[in-house]
This record gives C-alpha cells, sequence and structure tokens, in this order.
C-alpha cells in the first residue's frame, strides 16, 4: 500500500471529497450535508486522506452552539475499497489534535461506540447534554478536564435533513 497523508481540505479537493462521501454512504445525503455544512459556513475543519494523489477518505468537523467550545464529527468516510486499513483512524487522530491545539472543549458524534471509544469518546458524558441525536450512539469526548455537566447542543441547520 502506498503512503497515505491526512491534511487539510482544498478548494480543488470539493468535487472529489463529494463522490467519495457518495460512495462511502451509498447515496446523497451524507454528500448534502457536507455541501451544505461549507456553504452555511459551519465547517470549522475538514481533512482528507490522499493516496497516490487520490482522495481515499475526509472527515469534517463543524460548530455545535453548545455551552461551551464544541464540536460535531460527522461525516466520517473512506472509499469502500479502502476500508479497514487504518485510513479513518488517521482521520480522526488527525482532527482531534487539531482540535485540542486550536482549544476547544468537546466533540461530540453519533456513531459506533465500539469504533469511537478508542479515540476516547464514551457515551456516558453525553447523556446529560440535550440534542435530537441523544442514544445509544451519541458520544462525547471532552478535551479538557473541567466540562459543563449538561446544557443544550443546537446542530448547524444542515443536520436537520438527517
Amino acid at each position: 500500500m502506498s503512503e497515505i497523508e491526512v491534511r487539510a481540505e482544498e478548494d480543488a479537493d470539493r468535487a472529489a471529497v463529494e463522490d467519495l462521501v457518495r460512495r462511502a454512504f451509498a447515496g446523497e445525503l451524507e454528500a448534502r450535508l457536507v455541501s451544505q455544512l461549507r456553504s452555511d459556513g459551519d465547517t470549522i475543519l475538514s481533512l482528507v486522506a490522499t493516496e497516490d494523489g487520490a482522495i481515499v477518505g475526509h472527515i469534517l468537523f463543524s460548530r455545535l452552539a453548545a455551552p461551551f467550545r464544541a464540536l460535531a464529527l460527522a461525516p466520517l468516510c473512506v472509499a469502500p475499497d479502502r476500508q479497514h486499513r487504518g485510513i479513518g483512524s488517521r482521520l480522526v487522530r488527525a482532527g482531534l489534535e487539531w482540535a485540542r491545539e486550536a482549544q476547544w472543549d468537546a466533540v461530540f458524534v453519533l456513531g459506533d461506540p465500539a469504533y469511537y471509544r478508542r479515540f476516547g469518546f464514551a457515551l456516558e458524558p453525553a447523556r446529560s447534554f440535550d440534542s435530537p441525536y441523544a442514544g445509544e450512539h451519541f458520544m462525547m469526548l471532552a478535551l479538557r478536564e473541567r466540562m459543563p455537566s449538561g446544557g443544550a447542543l443546537t446542530y448547524p441547520k444542515a443536520f436537520e435533513a438527517l
């Protein structure tokens, strides 16, 4: 396997990212989410993983309205023929490292607990927050030691289509 590079998404990557998101999720819904988050100005960080110049992975973080500086991780995707090779994990780790360095307080994700626990996400701390995504797959990762123990979370408008 060639070397995987993780870098910030560039404007020239947009069509390739949207194509990747469509293929990875087998549909338009998540691709529209990415496009709408961009056009609404809600994207805080968008990273791509490349292999031999081709985009094979993508992760996006958007701002949440919360009682502290919080991000939503969504979506994360890897090309179907490149999955189970650690590309998604590299994207998550790079995004979380950036979020810590940029002094964000927490990241929330709706996903598979078996996957996201490896990065430090947990179900229990997310339960005290009011969110339309609350439930068995809603998790939080605190990026600082002292965090508010609850409050309302408001996702960007683009998420309403999900």
